[in-house]
């Protein structure tokens, strides 16, 4: 009986799954490498595919959202984006949804150089952040690099002079506002579909979800949202201490 040469077949097969799996297609918990063509805005742009990407985890004051006025330090925030992923090469690395509903790719954009951008834009006060589960990799590096970005008032944290801490001058005034006007509380925040619960980081980095009925939930700010407990406290928030 002739031995078969397997070597020659072992190969092929290796050179054909590794095709598979570098399709460049993004999956979840995958990465691919892409060319940006354009930033809309300093948490969005566009690859040179034509697919948009927003990314992970941050979110940028408003310059191109329709029917709404440009919020300030927004165009800063835009040209920073330019400057750095305008005809660049990126990899783009994916959480659990790669997609939004919006069908704009969900991604943490690195550089070539390794620069992580998401955390940059965060750290140098150009984005705040806002952590969406199941995306939630990078929720604790973020909140490194917001806390030591509202600390130095850096960027969007420096508008007010004044205030060591404009975040949480930010959100006492809209505990105030909400006392006289209950109509236009937090709680009047439109949940994503399915998620009820918030979860709030507070000036002192304390993660604390809030479910509805509780009685802070009405008062608090989603940072976050979540579907159940369970889910709240699998990203490291608690239940508020009595």
């Amino acid at each position: 009986m002739k031995r078969i040469a397997l070597a020659p077949y072992l190969l092929a097969l290796a050179l054909l799954l590794a095709a598979c799996t570098t399709s460049g297609q993004p999956q979840a918990n995958g990465e691919m490498t892409a060319t940006v063509k354009r930033v809309v805005d300093g948490d969005t742009f566009e690859l040179a595919s034509g697919e948009k990407v927003r990314m992970i985890g941050i979110d940028t004051p408003e310059t191109v959202k329709p029917n709404h006025p440009v919020e300030p330090y927004g165009k800063e925030a835009s040209n920073y984006t330019k400057e750095l992923l305008t005809g660049k090469q990126v990899t783009l690395k994916f959480d659990v949804e790669p997609y939004d509903k919006y069908k704009r790719l969900l991604a943490y954009v690195y550089l070539e150089d390794g620069t992580f951008v998401n955390e940059k834009l965060v750290r140098d006060g150009y984005a705040r952040i806002m952590t969406i589960p199941p995306n939630v990799a990078m929720a604790d590096v973020f909140l490194a690099a917001e806390r030591e970005a509202r600390e130095a008032n850096r960027g969007l944290w420096g508008l007010d002079a004044n205030s060591k801490d404009t975040g949480k001058k930010q959100a006492d005034k809209e505990a105030d506002k909400t006392k006289a006007k209950p109509a236009k509380s937090a709680g009047s925040e439109t949940p994503p579909e399915g998620k009820a619960i918030k979860g709030n980081i507070n000036s002192k980095g304390e993660k604390i979800y809030h479910v509805p009925g509780s009685a802070s939930y009405e008062q608090t700010k989603a940072e976050m949202w979540f579907a159940t407990e369970e889910e709240a406290q699998a990203a490291g928030f608690r239940a508020p201490k009595r």
